[in-house]
């Protein structure tokens, strides 16, 4: 049986991290390749971290588009060369907040109802 509360708890902390390394704002962000490698790297993690939840647990959050986290994490572990900083940054912006608010209610749920093992 695996947790899937610690899959949440990951994706949770690389939003934070995410927040965090971004808060400088846009310029900050294209012109150091730290800061860019930390926040796609981070990225990577929360997608990877995605795809261990449950299709049922996922479902339930239908304002999270679940394959598009997955078809970026792809991106960046296998075509990484064509990361366009422009849509990273738009990931940060549009993406992570109803990602991030899922999370919280997941982690929410989990707490109260101690589901938090599948399969």
């Amino acid at each position: 049986m695996r947790d899937e509360r610690l899959y949440m708890i990951h994706i949770s902390e690389c939003i934070a991290a995410i927040e965090e390394y971004a808060a400088p704002g846009y310029d900050e962000f294209v012109q150091s390749t730290k800061t860019q490698d930390a926040i796609i790297r981070r990225l990577q993690i929360m997608g990877e971290s995605t795809m261990r939840l449950s299709d049922e647990r996922k479902a339930a959050f239908p304002q999270v588009n679940w394959s598009r986290i997955r078809g970026f994490r792809n991106i960046v572990v296998h075509d990484y060369l064509d990361i366009d900083l422009d849509i990273v940054w738009n990931i940060i912006q549009n993406y992570l907040p109803p990602l991030k608010a899922a999370v919280e209610t997941m982690l929410q749920q989990s707490d109260t109802t101690g589901d938090n093992t599948e399969q």
